[in-house]
């Protein structure tokens, strides 16, 4: 017979064994998968780095990239050395730049990046801060004949969700547009080109702001502390630090926000208005539930009743009343129809809607 202590004590030696091998994240294939992974990460993410230093006219050296990837300036030095003998990067002097085939694969991996947050906010319901960091571990993922069909099945964009243009298959880049926002004057007028994804709580702020690519805006005052600007019939005023997120171009004079376009969300119950856009603010399933709903420029609104709370609001679109909460209501861009033409047909079209739609 057998010992059964013995067998017990062969279970648990195999049963550890197997732990120390397969155990999630932890274990040692676990360790070595992740090795391989952050190695293609470190890699991929050294290129973009010496591809945004040349973009913007930056030195590229080893200290620069320990800063951005967080490690030391050794582990730094080492990584730029294996790029050098890969043939990705050469030395210039003290600095270090792209050679042509590490200037492909890092648009390469832009590319992806950029494709993925396209996708990101035009196809799922995450939140826009949560873009740049899904994006981030997606990008070493794609081959570039996978790049090419997700670029296929978007419609082939041009511009990410946030203006960063997207690199061509053929590795052609458009140089960089727009100046800082806080380099304006008081009385300019605008157009954001650009809004920066980092940090989040940053971008996050503007987004919820209404401000997108496309906004027009008009700075109204400026100082030391803040800058107050007018955009989509609503003032805002940003701390130096969040304006400095927002790349503009110029607009000729007279050029800036329309001065009679408003959100929806400023109507009160009774009034009427035309949409004008929905903000590009506004993405993902949230512009595409808009558009389904009859939110196209030239659509008449009229808000028709008030919660108790005040959010929601029951709007009269095509005929039917839709709840839309405040924050959805600030995403359409409206101008008010001549009051007297407003009252002939809200009487006319205030029997026509039957029940409350949510938004």
């Amino acid at each position: 017979m057998h010992d059964p202590w013995a067998a017990l004590l062969i279970f648990g030696i195999v049963s550890a064994l197997a732990a120390v091998i397969f155990w999630p994240r932890r274990g040692l294939l676990s360790r070595l998968q992740a090795r391989g992974v952050s190695e293609r990460t470190r890699v991929e993410d050294a290129l973009k780095h010496l591809y945004d230093c040349e973009y913007q006219g930056l030195p590229c050296t080893a200290e620069s990239l320990a800063g951005v990837l967080g490690i030391s300036r050794g582990r730094s030095m080492q990584l730029l050395a294996r790029l050098k003998a890969r043939g990705l990067a050469r030395s210039a002097g003290a600095m270090v730049e792209l050679t042509e085939p590490g200037r492909l694969y890092a648009l390469q991996v832009i590319r992806s990046h950029r494709l993925w947050e396209r996708y990101l906010a035009d196809r799922t319901g995450l939140e826009p801060s949560e873009w740049h960091a899904e994006a981030e571990q997606r990008e070493h993922t794609l081959t570039p004949s996978e790049a090419d069909a997700l670029s296929a099945s978007l419609g082939h964009p041009r511009y990410d969700p946030h203006g960063d243009p997207i690199p061509g298959a053929d590795g052609w880049m458009p140089p960089a547009a727009g100046i800082p926002l806080t380099t304006l004057s008081v009385g300019d007028a605008a157009a954001i080109v650009h809004l920066e994804d980092e940090p989040p709580e940053a971008y996050d702020r503007l987004v919820r702001a209404g401000l997108g690519p496309g906004t027009r805006l008009e700075v109204l005052s400026s100082s030391a502390g803040e800058l107050r600007i007018r955009a989509s019939g609503r003032e805002h005023v940003l701390d130096p630090v969040v304006a400095s997120k927002i790349s503009v171009e110029r607009l000729p004079t007279g050029g800036g926000p329309e001065p009679d376009v408003e959100t929806l969300a400023v109507l009160r119950p009774g009034e009427s208005a035309r949409v004008v856009r929905i903000s590009a603010a506004c993405q993902g399933p949230q512009r595409r539930r808009l558009l389904d709903l009859g939110v196209v420029p030239g659509t008449r609104i009229t808000a028709r009743l008030r919660s108790a709370a005040g959010d929601p609001v029951a709007y009269e679109i095509r005929g039917a009343l839709i709840a839309l909460r405040r924050e959805q209501a600030e995403w359409i861009l409206v101008r008010r129809e001549d009051p007297a033409a407003a009252a002939v047909q809200s009487g006319a079209g205030s029997d026509s809607a039957h029940g409350v739609r949510e938004g």
